[in-house]
């Protein structure tokens, strides 16, 4: 999964000496930690951005196969696994598209949050009721792990 606008509502909060914040929801967290770690479902973090506030909230919900500061998601993407059809996607743009139509070709699963851009939403298997950061990944994975509707 992607991160920021994802995970989070794709705001980047900056002081004025550079700290910066980003938001999570918590039922998002809840689904990757309660619902796909004990399905047997690895969560992978694949982000262009580079943050230690990803690394702390991942330690937080379980997620360890993080990877930051990633410019090609699908040449990454293609070195974590060899079989696409297994593999979910949530995603809010246009630098998740490469990862998205590879798997959609392989038979696996996208999604995205509601507030996507156009490209993706015209692409995806599955459109959450909710924004990035607002309880998108957590409906992806009830709709991956509750049955497809």
């Amino acid at each position: 999964m992607d991160v920021d606008g994802t995970l989070t509502d794709g705001k980047i909060y900056m002081g004025n000496s550079g700290e910066m914040m980003k938001a999570f929801n918590i039922k998002d967290g809840c689904g990757i930690h309660d619902i796909l770690l004990p399905a047997g479902i690895i969560p992978i973090i694949i982000t262009g951005r580079q943050s230690d506030i990803v690394i702390n909230r991942c330690r937080e919900i379980g997620i360890t196969d993080i990877y930051q500061g990633i410019n090609n998601k699908l040449e990454k993407l293609n070195n974590i696994s060899s079989d696409l059809s297994c593999v979910a996607y949530i995603g809010d743009d246009i630098n998740d598209l490469s990862c998205m139509r590879s798997i959609k070709s392989a038979g696996g699963l996208i999604g995205c949050p509601k507030n996507a851009v156009k490209q993706v939403l015209d692409l995806v298997d599955y459109i959450s009721d909710y924004d990035g950061g607002d309880g998108a990944v957590r409906d992806f994975i009830e709709w991956i792990c509750y049955g497809f509707s």
